[in-house]
């Protein structure tokens, strides 16, 4: 009654009731077939451009009429469309454009629909945050039109504009927030448990397909194409992206009560360390200590019986031979970052890329990967923050409301008192302000990563909105009564 009651009384349009996802399975599935016979036969030519298309279709028709079973469609095509790449360049050839790896960006940008629809509104109901990025987003890929293609332009554009779209379209659709609360923790245990395994798997046996997709790339950085030898990215596209989606599950999982949760914990928590990639580690830990510190007494001493449980079953894990011995030596760096090549590396791109970012005006623009240097020519950029990177790529008029959009978000998220008794809520503010802490150390804004940061801030929003209106229909229905 209460969840009927503030559908009719919100000022957006009323969602309704999700019929028996029949035929969303059945599209689903139809998509499984056709990638799995486009694969086994390596139609590599068929395959790419029909799974673009397919998988966009099949995100409308689900957008439209099973919006919590596109949820999970959506997570998904971020989750396993870069093992599926791999898998046709093994089977029919090397594909440098990775065409493919469009479908996620796409299906993610059927929000759109909603976002452009409910924009005026949203600006008025609390949306400013996402008003305020969607204006520095689109001053960069203006800037980016001029200074690179259009197509270039677009391309990049994806990356910055789809989690604020997704993050907007969550923020719309507060009153569902119960059952995202449900399917997004579902979602992130079987995510976590999938992916989890298969980086485990790909530790132990390097499959010949990302052996042949490492070499064919030449990405050094990802470790020695042989069993033992890698950086686990799983099933995603690198180590980073892959660390910050398995982040946030692992954090996730704390809130969950399926049976999997452990098994999910322990292979999660190994691939998580196996990834190598230290500034998600210190993000899970700024997670765990936001999550304690939101929660009452009594959920949070339930909380440190859940971490000495996942504990238990984990550090025997990392332990054993082979794991121990990469694990620890990538441990010690944290006690000798002086002697540590790539914390050095980073060291100095950012000491150089500081003046640049910052002295940039107009900005680079979305897209545009090359600056003139001193002497004329055209230099790559390297820029490893994502604080410069908003600097350097959309200016300072730019960087100030898509960083000032993201700080207000912040500012919004951490007044709530939803997540003392909420503990999703809380769960998914830790995952925002952990992944908020990346942005110094990386371009966590981008992507999967900036799906994350941006979805995870939306519904710790939507959570507070479903609270005041059941708050509110509780209080009118208590007068009249």
């Amino acid at each position: 009654m209460i969840h009927r009651q503030i559908t009719t009384n919100s000022s957006f349009a009323g969602s309704v009731p999700e019929n028996p996802p029949l035929f969303g399975w059945l599209a689903i599935l139809g998509l499984v077939l056709f990638s799995a016979v486009s694969i086994i036969a390596g139609a590599g030519s068929l395959f790419r451009p029909g799974y673009v298309a397919i998988s966009f279709a099949v995100g409308v028709f689900l957008y439209f009429r099973y919006p919590l079973l596109y949820m999970g469609f959506l997570w998904w095509m971020w989750f396993i469309t870069p093992l599926l790449s791999r898998l046709i360049d093994y089977r029919s050839g090397f594909d440098a454009t990775r065409f493919i790896l469009i479908s996620q960006y796409l299906v993610t940008l059927i929000t759109m629909y909603t976002a452009l629809k409910e924009l005026p509104r949203s600006y008025r109901q609390g949306g400013l945050p996402f008003v305020l990025a969607f204006v520095g987003v689109f001053y960069g890929y203006l800037i980016g039109l001029v200074k690179t293609t259009p197509f270039t332009a677009f391309r990049g554009l994806l990356d910055w504009l789809t989690p604020i779209s997704f993050a907007l379209y969550i923020f719309v659709r507060w009153r569902d927030y119960p059952q995202y609360r449900q399917n997004i923790t579902r979602i992130f245990l079987w995510g976590v448990l999938v992916t989890g395994v298969y980086g485990i798997v790909q530790f132990l046996i390097a499959p010949e397909w990302d052996r042949f997709w490492l070499i064919s790339t030449k990405l050094t950085s990802f470790g020695n194409p042989e069993p033992f030898g890698l950086r686990i990215w799983s099933t995603m596209a690198s180590p980073g992206p892959f660390a910050t989606v398995i982040m946030a599950g692992l954090l996730v999982l704390f809130h969950s009560k399926e049976f999997l949760t452990i098994p999910a914990a322990a292979a999660g928590y190994l691939t998580f360390l196996l990834t190598m990639v230290r500034t998600l580690w210190g993000a899970w830990l700024v997670g765990v200590l936001t999550l304690l510190s939101s929660l009452k007494p009594k959920i949070q001493m339930r909380l440190m019986v859940t971490i000495l449980v996942m504990a238990v079953c984990v550090v025997p894990l990392a332990n054993m031979e082979p794991f121990s011995g990469v694990i620890t030596k990538r441990l010690e760096t944290f006690s000798n970052l002086e002697k540590d090549n790539s914390a050095q590396i980073r060291q100095e791109i950012y000491k150089n890329g500081l003046t640049k970012a910052l002295t940039n005006g107009l900005g680079n623009g979305i897209g545009n990967t090359f600056i003139v240097n001193e002497k004329g020519l055209l230099e790559p950029i390297v820029i490893d923050s994502g604080i410069l990177d908003m600097f350097f790529t959309l200016g300072w008029f730019g960087a100030v409301f898509y960083l000032g959009g993201l700080i207000l978000l912040m500012f919004q998220v951490l007044q709530y008192i939803e997540p003392r008794f909420d503990q999703f809520m809380a769960v998914a503010r830790a995952i925002g302000i952990a992944c908020f802490a990346t942005l110094p150390g990386g371009s966590g804004m981008l992507g999967v990563a900036g799906m994350i940061l941006w979805g995870f801030l939306a519904i710790t929003v939507a959570g507070h909105k479903y609270y005041v209106q059941q708050n509110y229909v509780q209080q009118r229905n208590s007068r009249f009564n």
